[in-house]
């Protein structure tokens, strides 16, 4: 039976292995490309190394491509929409989830069907109304349109998580004596963090991978965002590959930190044991 384990326990391991090398390559293949001479990337041999490493890709995206302002507007636009976000979302989720209130299936529905319209639908009257506002070709208007992504989507994901937290534990927590502001502030907020963090990456990450908006709305150098940044690379059929995979590496970076700075507040489980 030990052999057996053992046996099984190789199985599962190199299979996951293998599924990680699949995973991984293609990141290691832009890392491996944006270091690498025109000439060398073009060659009809690939070579999984670069023969003569170089920093021209990264030097070309930072000096001549500006593209560590797209970088900073992308920044400034996924952190303010998702805080946002979150700030109306966790409220609206409760309320669902938690309150009696006449109409809530139907905004609960309402809520799912506007994160599921097709956002080619939508961005003529947003920026009808970006236009409008004056605040069109510029970052500003982004943090305008980008909400009505991510608040439908925020709310829908936390409203199953609002769910899941045992209604006991509020009604102990009221018996206390605390109101319902002090209760969702001290008790029900803090033991929904996984899910705000989880549900502020997903929104983060919606954010900054957004491009048809982005495209629409902004033409200002200054304002554009990575998007629009890497799209610029390719001109026709020519493709500035040794940039457009290190722009495409330091695109990843911030999604990976958060991912790597907030993993430990992802865990599921905080509630066990809450009501006992």
């Amino acid at each position: 039976m030990e052999h057996k384990s053992t046996g099984r326990q190789i199985l599962v391991y190199g299979t996951l292995a293998v599924m990680l090398v699949f995973a991984l390559f293609p990141l290691y293949w832009m890392l491996n490309t944006s270091f690498k001479s025109q000439g060398e990337i073009y060659n009809l041999t690939p070579t999984f190394w670069p023969k003569d490493f170089g920093w021209e890709a990264y030097d070309k995206l930072i000096t001549e491509k500006g593209f560590l302002g797209n970088v900073r507007n992308s920044l400034l636009v996924s952190l303010a929409v998702s805080v946002f976000s979150i700030s109306v979302s966790m409220f609206a989720a409760y309320a669902i989830s938690k309150l009696n209130f006449k109409g809530r299936s139907f905004i609960s529905r309402g809520i799912l069907y506007a994160y599921l319209m097709p956002r080619a639908v939508l961005f003529i009257p947003l920026y009808m109304l970006v236009s409008a506002i004056g605040v069109n070709n510029s970052v500003y208007g982004l943090m305008l349109i980008y909400p009505t992504i991510t608040i439908p989507y925020a709310t829908w994901m936390l409203i199953s998580y609002f769910k899941s937290i045992p209604v006991e534990i509020e009604e102990a927590a009221m018996i206390d004596g605390c109101s319902r502001g002090r209760t969702l502030r001290s008790i029900i907020f803090p033991l929904a963090a996984p899910g705000l963090a989880a549900t502020f990456i997903f929104s983060f990450t919606l954010c900054w991978s957004e491009y048809l908006y982005a495209l629409v709305v902004v033409t200002k150098s200054a304002d554009k965002t990575i998007t629009l940044g890497l799209s610029e690379m390719i001109v026709g059929d020519v493709f500035a590959w040794g940039p457009l995979m290190g722009g495409s590496i330091i695109a990843s970076i911030p999604v990976i930190i958060m991912y790597l700075f907030t993993s430990k507040y992802m865990v599921s489980g905080m509630t066990v044991g809450g009501v006992k």
